[in-house]
């Protein structure tokens, strides 16, 4: 019994200390996503505006008998998917739904090429039917318009060239208790219903769309970073919240059968005390 006793201590004790990490863990994750969300919500307004204003300037343009690659197409087949995962694990169904997501958008598709975004992606794919083009590990933890940038340059490289659209799967951060794995079409650009008007634009319409879209481009890339950022240190914080929670309830039934274990103990031992007294009595 005391070997048992010994045992359940040693377990209070792993259990402890894997509670000490989690909650740390936690409290990390909260910080993060405070911080990520702050960004997040300062970006979505420029995204939705500059993709209306690139949408009326289209339409002005069409009714001058002109398009734009980037908006319109290229008519080029292949298809190249961005998927956007994480670098590191412990957060949850966040690793497994963005790759699942991934995967069956690419078995339903032709000429696929892969730009994969995280460690866990790159791990999944690797050696599999579609070949990675880009891996961008590492990289964007802390996301920005340079990490962005280097990302559009992937895409448009491979866009017109060996793919005539390009999407991206990620996870969008809904709010701090909803995530939602998405699969969007970056190129050609998805656009709102544009306003045709009456404009004069300098240098040129044709300019201004190009450097536009472009613009519309990186900033969406920059805000699914974003999205898929967030929502990774939301799930981690909410994975990390169940852990500690069952490291606090395993705690309580182990120290309850290690109470329980001493107590059977200490009752043995008083047994054998006053079996050996009544021997020596008689």
């Amino acid at each position: 019994m005391a070997a048992r006793a010994r045992q359940i201590y040693r377990r209070i004790q792993n259990v402890r200390h894997v509670r000490q990490i989690t909650k740390a863990m936690y409290t990390i994750a909260t910080t993060q996503v405070m911080q990520r969300k702050r960004v997040l919500l300062a970006a979505r307004p420029f995204g939705a505006e500059s993709r209306q204003v690139l949408a009326d300037l289209v339409a002005a343009l069409r009714q001058g008998g002109l398009s734009h690659p980037l908006v319109n197409g290229v008519g080029q087949p292949g298809t190249a998917v961005l998927v956007i995962n994480a670098d590191r694990g412990l957060c949850g169904r966040y690793v497994g739904d963005v790759n699942r997501a991934a995967d069956q958008f690419c078995r339903g598709r032709e000429g696929v090429r892969l730009l994969v975004g995280g460690d866990k992606a790159n791990r999944y794919f690797r050696g599999g039917p579609w070949p990675i083009v880009r891996r961008y590990l590492r990289l964007y933890d802390r996301p920005n318009l340079d990490i962005a940038r280097a990302i559009q340059a992937d895409l448009l490289a491979l866009y017109g060239r060996d793919v005539g659209e390009a999407y991206a799967v990620y996870m969008y951060f809904r709010g701090e208790l909803s995530q939602q794995v998405r699969v969007e079409r970056l190129l050609p650009l998805a656009l709102p219903e544009g306003r045709p008007r009456d404009l004069l634009v300098e240098p040129g319409l044709p300019q201004v769309v190009n450097e536009l879209a472009r613009l519309v481009l990186l900033g969406r890339i920059y805000e699914i970073l974003l999205d898929a950022k967030t929502s990774e240190h939301a799930i981690r914080r909410q994975a990390m919240k169940a852990a500690t929670d069952n490291a606090d309830e395993l705690m309580k039934k182990l120290t309850l059968n290690y109470n329980k274990a001493r107590q059977h103990r200490i009752t043995t031992e008083l047994a054998d005390i006053m079996g050996g007294a009544e021997a020596v009595r008689d």
